[in-house]
């Protein structure tokens, strides 16, 4: 292949200073609708019963099922080099409340 030819298919990607520090999430909540997928990363503390959303992705559905698929592959890999990772049966989550009222049933 061309020199040419892979600098056309290159993808240039810039992660600035900022972006690069990155952001400590230990909860998402995803939602979605007929046309995007929103996931709020959001970073919970023992003892304090509010989680702040500290990021919001939108992504389309063709690019959350990406994700899924990229997502899967790397958990593979990581279990192949670090051993399986253990998941919790239960994991103590609260009900989500975005400020509003709470919901009846």
């Amino acid at each position: 292949m061309s020199d040419e030819k892979k600098n056309k298919n290159q993808l240039n990607i810039e992660l600035t200073e900022e972006v690069a520090e990155g952001v400590y999430s230990n909860l998402v909540i995803i939602a979605h609708s007929h046309s995007e997928f929103v996931l709020d990363f959001a970073r919970m503390m023992p003892g304090v019963p509010k989680a702040k959303i500290k990021t919001r992705i939108l992504v389309t559905p063709q690019n959350a099922k990406r994700l899924l698929k990229a997502l899967a592959g790397n958990i593979q890999k990581y279990e192949k080099l670090h051993g399986k990772i253990k998941d919790t049966d239960d994991p103590h989550i609260p009900p989500v409340n975005f400020g509003g009222p709470p919901s009846q049933a």
